[in-house]
């Protein structure tokens, strides 16, 4: 415990000013009773390793988001499996040993739920970084056989290919200006603030399926605003599921443990988003 007796759990990344993670858990942990803080701070890559060599007794874990979901996985002592398959972990449970978890993926999968999308065949991913990882493996556990992935630059996108391959579906990556053929589904992992020409985000637009955009902030994204055709889903949802998962996590030691009252805490969640 720390000094005050509390029990202390944070969200590092750089930046990370923006992050709506400590509302979330916050407002998850006034609901369960317990006097935990949960608070920000930033860190990059190159600090990862100083500030977690840091941290004594009184910790529960980390929320990780960029640039650190990698820096993450390497610390753990046990992975879970879409840790192993993704290459990348949001979630430190502290204790005996150190627990890597990706919530990020199920927290896609609940995002689409809550659209009433539970199963697709085909899904486009924009961008190919570490939450590119966990679309292509929440789309293949969502029933799709076939993902494009486009990505600025192909060739630094090899790693989705094999990461296919242990899915035993077809992974394509091609570039941005590729001609957009008709897919049930599109996750954008693109950084937020990104605009894409429209010669691009219309086409994508046009076939995309029903958008789920994990940027956030601001909202509507530039993409969102170009998807008139098709349902869109708010990158809020994915942190939401993401976010319950994590507090699974940390409360329970498993982010597939359902939490006591967990429709109760699910609710002062996603009041606390505004």
């Amino acid at each position: 415990m720390a000094a005050d007796g509390r029990t202390r759990l944070e969200v590092w990344g750089d930046p990370i000013a923006h992050s709506k993670s400590p509302l979330l858990h916050e407002a998850a942990y006034r609901v369960l009773g317990l006097d935990w803080s949960y608070e920000r701070r930033q860190v990059d890559a190159a600090g990862f390793d100083a500030a977690f060599t840091g941290l004594d007794a009184s910790w529960r874990g980390l929320s990780t988001t960029m640039p650190l979901k990698e820096s993450a996985h390497r610390v753990a002592d046990r992975l879970d499996r879409h840790a192993q398959l993704t290459g990348a972990v949001n979630t430190l449970v502290l204790g005996v040993g150190i627990a890597g978890y990706n919530t990020d993926v199920g927290g896609i999968i609940d995002a689409f739920a809550g659209a009433d999308v539970t199963g697709i065949r085909s899904a486009r991913v924009l961008g190919a970084g570490a939450t590119a990882a966990s679309a292509v493996v929440a789309a293949a556990e969502m029933g799709a056989r076939q993902v494009e992935v486009r990505a600025r630059r192909p060739e630094r996108a090899g790693a989705l290919m094999t990461l296919g391959s242990a899915l035993g579906i077809d992974v394509d990556v091609t570039v941005f200006e590729t001609s957009a053929a008709p897919v049930d589904a599109t996750i954008a992992t693109l950084p937020s603030g990104t605009v894409l020409d429209e010669t691009v985000a219309g086409p994508l637009a046009a076939d995309g399926g029903v958008l789920l955009d994990a940027a956030y902030a601001p909202w509507p994204s530039a993409l969102a605003s170009s998807w008139e055709a098709f349902t869109v889903i708010s990158g809020l949802e994915m942190l939401l599921g993401q976010a319950v998962r994590q507090v699974r996590a940390f409360v329970n030691g498993d982010p597939l443990a359902v939490l006591d009252d967990e429709d109760a805490v699910r609710t002062a969640m996603r009041a606390a988003l505004g």
